[in-house]
This record gives C-alpha cells, sequence and structure tokens, in this order.
C-alpha cells in the first residue's frame, strides 16, 4: 500500500497508485456515461473496476442485476453495503487481466456487455485480453486515457494510427464518445479521459486465415513506421506485398486494416 503521502484517502478509502486507482465522482459525467450505454432489465453486464461504486449504482437499479470484477480487495469487501438494496450484485474479485470473461455470457453466447472505467497502466493488455473474448462481447463502453481512445479510432494516414488501431478494428468497430475531464476524478489524473464504444462485428469484415501472423505482420510494420513498406516489412516475401496491392513505397501507417489482412493473406498462401 502506498503511503498517505503519495496518495489520497477518497470516501474512507486509501487510493491506491498500483492499482491505477482515479475515481469518478462527478454525477453529471456519471449520468452522461448512463445514458451512452443504455442499460436495461435483463441484460448481460459486467463491469471492470466498479471501485467505490460511483457508475455501479446507476447501473445496478436499471438492469437488476450486475456482475463485477474487482481486483482490490478492499473496495470488493465494502460494495455489498454501498448497493445495499440496490439490486443483486454478483461480485468477482481478482485480476481482469487474467478472468475469464467466457464463462459470464448467456446462452446466446453473445450478449455480454462490458463497462469500466479502466486503469490507464493496464488499459491496452486488458483490451487484448477482451478481444480475447469477443465472439461473447455485444459491446464494450470503457473510460480510457484520451490518448489511447484517439489511437483505437484513428484512420490511416494519422499520427494515431497503429498497431493498436489496427489490432482493434479488426475485430470492432470502435466510437469516440466524448471527453472527460481530469476534474471529474478523485485524486484527479494527470491527463484527460474519454469514454470509447467497441462493437465487436458480428462478422468479420476483412477475415484473415491467420491471425497471430497478422498481429506480427502489424508488429513488424510499426516496429519501422518511418520507413517504406519494402523495409519495414523484408521479413516477409516482396511478392506477397505485391498480391497484396499495395504500394511498396508506401509508408505502414497509410495502410488500412483489409490492407494488412490482404497482406497476411498472401504471406499466408505463398507459405502452403
Amino acid at each position: 500500500m502506498n503511503s498517505p503521502r503519495h496518495s489520497k484517502v477518497v470516501d474512507g478509502h486509501l487510493a491506491r497508485k498500483r492499482f491505477g486507482q482515479n475515481f469518478l465522482n462527478d454525477e453529471r459525467v456519471i449520468r452522461q456515461i448512463v445514458a451512452s450505454f443504455q442499460p436495461g432489465p435483463e441484460q448481460n453486464v459486467v463491469e471492470i473496476g466498479p471501485g467505490l461504486g460511483a457508475l455501479t449504482k446507476h447501473l445496478l437499479p436499471a438492469l437488476g442485476h450486475l456482475k463485477v470484477v474487482e481486483l482490490d480487495r478492499d473496495l470488493a469487501a465494502r460494495l455489498p453495503q454501498t448497493l445495499a438494496g440496490l439490486g443483486e450484485l454478483d461480485i468477482h474479485s481478482g485480476d481482469a487481466l487474467k478472468f475469464d470473461f467466457a464463462q459470464l455470457a448467456g446462452p446466446a453466447g453473445n450478449d455480454l456487455r462490458v463497462i469500466g472505467n479502466l486503469p490507464y497502466n493496464i488499459s491496452t493488455p486488458l483490451i487484448f485480453h477482451l478481444l480475447s473474448h469477443s465472439g461473447v462481447i455485444r459491446d464494450m463502453h470503457f473510460m480510457l486515457q484520451k490518448e489511447v481512445v484517439d489511437r483505437l479510432c484513428a484512420e490511416p494516414g494519422s499520427n494515431d494510427y497503429g498497431r493498436l488501431t489496427i489490432m482493434v478494428q479488426y475485430r470492432c468497430q470502435a466510437e469516440w464518445l466524448f471527453d472527460v475531464p481530469p476534474e471529474a476524478f478523485s485524486p484527479p489524473p494527470k491527463v484527460t479521459s474519454a469514454i470509447v464504444r467497441l462493437t465487436p462485428h458480428a462478422v468479420l469484415p476483412h477475415p484473415c486465415r491467420d491471425e497471430k501472423l497478422l498481429g506480427e505482420v502489424v508488429t513488424s510494420a510499426f516496429t519501422m513506421r518511418r520507413k517504406t513498406l519494402r523495409n519495414a516489412l523484408k521479413r516477409y516475401p516482396e511478392q506477397a506485398l505485391l498480391v497484396a496491392g499495395v504500394d511498396l513505397g508506401s509508408r505502414p501507417e497509410t495502410l488500412s486494416v483489409a490492407d494488412y489482412v490482404n497482406i497476411t493473406n498472401a504471406v499466408v498462401d505463398m507459405s502452403t
């Protein structure tokens, strides 16, 4: 536990920096998030990191039943009392990065809605972890560092466009909803936050025959994003890039998700 000199007590709880705890406490912002999420009875929802329950206390009455995943055992222990009488709460105490979200899916298999104010220090790996469960997820609404949301929603040719953009947009439609200022939190973070909606594609618009290889191709490209594709992807057959129809003299950030899928599929075809 961090010392009080480096942390802040919020509603009787010492905010832990190692857990990335910045508690949302602006009711206007909370209502805006709930309105964007549109919770309703019978929906299958899991909240990641409910914390002090600021968002949870609005979600639970609207849903009637809510699942939460909370790493901080102290916070998990106080939630039942904080939310008493608001609905049925199913608490999973543990690390969301290691949690099997598939176990929360309903019989339909793709009805799980996910919402959370994600700790900035684990937001990217947690998103990739959730993408591995995208087959059971209907949508995801997250509070993230604005810089990360800009990358998730970027278009080819922009400075924010990169590996994270492509790997997320391969699986999901990404939509920026609104920004949230630092003063909406306690303690306030040093950066602006934003709300993003990620909706997994019911049918992949650009199916890849080897998704692991797709990740490797994209990583190779953006490790040397200032170089041309000919140099950035020189570990792969040049003919594969030509078959994919891309300009070998272009930069990695100018290619679309479809372009990277086409390159990967061409590499797969040439190796079989």
